[in-house]
């Protein structure tokens, strides 16, 4: 590489404008105007987000810069650990021993621990306990009356059971853990009571480790306990691993399945296409996928570990990057018509699981349990609609992962 093309990237970041985005609720599903102009207009971009601003960091948002940023060695996770980086929120979400902040071979040897787990096999064999826990949870919003708040009934207790049936976690102790993942996935608490909540959730994982060392069970818990005990991994990466596995599986599943069911409610053309073609569910699912902002903002950055040339850009060594996957899956140049939601849409796949080494473990589980949900929602309420206007439909604030507050619905 010349002196030119070193130098002419230093100055155009040096003179490029610095975007102070506030990442401010949103209405409902709307999708972030900021994403879309940045898209367009400047696909690698300096940001400051609402801490740590004077740590400005690079924002990509092209679906090609996003899956290069995601799965480039030259890019870590490992090196945040001795950065302050702008972000959205003044805490750490996720433990330092966790898989967040790992990077290969390390960030592989992590995975191994539970990949026997994550199969298509186990998601098969966790669908008929899904399926049979949705339709006991409807019959109780059933007894309940009409109208109905779908969060409360169906939403907040699936994922988490499905979770807790995936981890071994006893019926009796489920209530308890409720409502810690909200706590520690929101940028509106403060860290205090993040803290709090991880430190319940790593008390209660490390005591069921031990009970599983004794009473080994078909379930994740017993796995990390083989783990453990064969010095495959240490007490602070298996509790880590099931709290990152609780908190989002319980947590996002149950906002963005809440957000696929508003969705189809204020959209009734969509509804009544898979009531049509019921067989269309799983590519529907997939396309809602896509095209939902399930988040606010963006997830973790990467630190650059050498000097990395991005979408023509120059990021230098020890700078920080954001990639933002809910940009990529609305990039034209990828998704024709990107912001329409398209239940016929086939070919490229989209990146809300992420990409790379850290690509959602749960993808399976997450698209069963959506699927479940949806499918026994449409079969059961053929009058399934909002219980008032949709405009009404108040969403969470200041949350990590967006979604309905309250689904107030009748049928």
């Amino acid at each position: 590489m010349t002196s030119e093309m070193t130098s002419a990237p230093e100055s155009e970041a040096v003179a490029r404008p610095v975007r102070t985005w506030a990442v401010d609720d949103l209405p409902a599903l709307d999708f972030d105007p900021l994403l879309t102009e940045l898209l367009t207009n400047e696909p690698v971009a300096r940001i400051r987000l609402p801490f740590a601003a004077e740590n400005e960091a690079w924002l990509v948002t092209r679906y090609e810069d996003v899956r290069t940023v995601t799965s480039d060695p030259r890019f870590s996770r490992t090196a945040l650990l001795d950065r302050m980086v702008t972000g959205m929120t003044g805490h750490m979400v996720a433990s330092k021993a966790a898989l967040n902040y790992a990077d290969p071979p390390y960030h592989t040897q992590l995975r191994k621990a539970v990949t026997r787990t994550f199969t298509g096999q186990n998601a098969k064999r966790l669908r008929p306990l899904a399926q049979a826990t949705t339709e006991r949870l409807l019959d109780t919003m059933e007894e309940a009356g009409r109208p109905a708040d779908l969060m409360r009934h169906l939403h907040g207790p699936l994922p988490m059971a499905v979770v807790c049936d995936l981890l071994g976690i006893p019926e009796e102790d489920r209530a308890e853990l409720a409502s810690w993942p909200d706590l520690i996935l929101s940028s509106g608490p403060g860290p205090e009571s993040s803290r709090a909540a991880k430190a319940q959730i790593h008390g209660y994982i490390t005591r069921l480790l031990d009970r599983r060392r004794e009473e080994p069970g078909e379930d994740l818990a017993t796995e990390l306990a083989e783990s453990l005990a064969e010095g495959r991994i240490s007490t602070d990466e298996a509790v880590s691993l099931a709290m990152a596995i609780l908190i989002s599986g319980a947590h996002a599943v149950r906002n963005n399945s809440a957000n696929m069911v508003y969705l189809l409610l204020t959209r009734p053309e969509l509804t009544a296409r898979l009531r049509a073609e019921p067989e269309l569910l799983p590519q529907a699912v997939d396309e809602l996928l896509r095209w939902i902002p399930h988040r606010n903002g963006v997830g973790l950055p990467r630190i650059a570990t050498e000097d990395v040339e991005i979408g023509g850009v120059l990021i230098r060594a020890g700078e920080a990057v954001y990639a933002s996957y809910l940009a990529a899956n609305r990039d034209p140049a990828v998704f024709e018509n990107p912001h329409e939601v398209d239940f016929d849409r086939t070919g490229t796949g989209h990146v809300s699981f992420g990409h790379g080494p850290h690509h959602c473990m749960g993808a399976m589980l997450t698209r069963m349990e959506s699927e479940v949900m949806i499918s026994t929602l449409l079969r059961r309420y053929p009058e399934l609609r909002l219980a008032g206007r949709p405009e009404d439909v108040v969403f969470q604030s200041k949350g990590l992962i967006r979604g309905p507050k309250e689904l107030v619905v009748t049928w």
